[in-house]
């Protein structure tokens, strides 16, 4: 484990976008007169654990009030300074795709402006004590949920949680949460979400998502990749393509409402990781 205090600057878009103001701080503002947006990065203080344990890296802030800049779409650059509690510091480069979408309705979700990370796929190198380990900025953290999209109502000043982590240079990808009460008949909106929290991409290509004691299993498809940071979720009878549009295609429950055990298994057998919940499925006088 250690500590870590961060701040962050926004040093640039890409393309230039115009009006803009504020390049090279914490608080970088885009439009004219009294309608201006922007962003604002706040660093935080953290004690950080060096297996890929997502802490929180700072807060970002989006004013977003309706205005005009061009283009409409631009990535945002945020490079981030983390102290560590030795005294060295190291700069992670990240980048923010925005979308400054039409204020057409006055109304959210429609005229919500769109903020996507962009670069948790490219995990940034760093030294902690010595050792060589990866940065990976693995989401936004809004009402519990990490995403890598977050959506910002017209009008307001509206925040997400940053987090980060670090990691070492290898996959590691293990069940991170499971939804085993859904909605409905069949309660398709089931889901196991299955999260890399490694530094390095891992080939999903024969590797298998078990529940146990109902007996489905969901092989994942040909070329799957996961990227460092990534989440899957693979739901009983949804779609989601932001989590990548996997799904058991079941019109029944995957997951007994009494308890169960999801298990993840590698192409070669192996069992990366497994997640009992409730009973771990021993009681056979519930729903199989």
């Amino acid at each position: 484990m250690t500590t870590v205090v961060t701040s962050g600057v926004f040093p640039s878009t890409n393309p230039p976008a115009s009006p803009i103001s504020g390049l090279g701080t914490a608080d970088v503002r885009w439009g004219s007169g009294g309608s201006q947006s922007g962003y604002q990065f706040r660093g935080a203080a953290a004690d950080v654990e060096l297996d890929g344990t997502e802490f929180v890296v700072g807060t970002f802030v989006h004013r977003n009030l309706p205005t005009s800049v061009s283009p409409s779409q631009f990535d945002v650059q945020l490079t981030i300074n983390v102290m560590f509690e030795d005294g060295s510091t190291t700069d992670l480069d990240f980048s923010f795709h925005h979308n400054e979408t039409p204020n057409t309705t006055g109304s959210s979700p429609v005229d919500d402006d769109l903020v996507d990370l962009q670069t948790r796929v490219f995990p940034q190198p760093v030294t902690i004590g010595g050792k060589q380990y990866r940065a990976v900025l693995s989401g936004f953290k809004r009402n519990g949920q990490i995403v890598q999209q977050f959506r910002s109502p017209e009008g307001g000043v509206n925040f997400a949680e940053v987090v980060c982590m670090f990691t070492l240079d290898e996959p590691d990808v293990i069940i991170s949460s499971l939804r085993h009460l859904g909605t409905g008949p069949g309660q398709p909106d089931e889901y196991v979400e299955i999260f890399n929290q490694g530094g390095a991409p891992q080939d999903l290509t024969g590797w298998v998502l078990e529940s146990k004691p109902t007996g489905r299993d969901f092989p994942f498809p040909p070329g799957t990749v996961i990227q460092p940071g990534q989440r899957y979720r693979v739901y009983t009878n949804e779609s989601h393509p932001q989590f990548g549009g996997f799904t058991f295609g079941s019109s029944q429950q995957v997951w007994r409402d009494e308890g169960g055990i999801a298990r993840l298994v590698a192409a070669d057998g192996h069992v990366p990781d497994q997640y009992p919940y409730l009973d771990r499925g021993f009681n056979k006088s519930g729903r199989p």
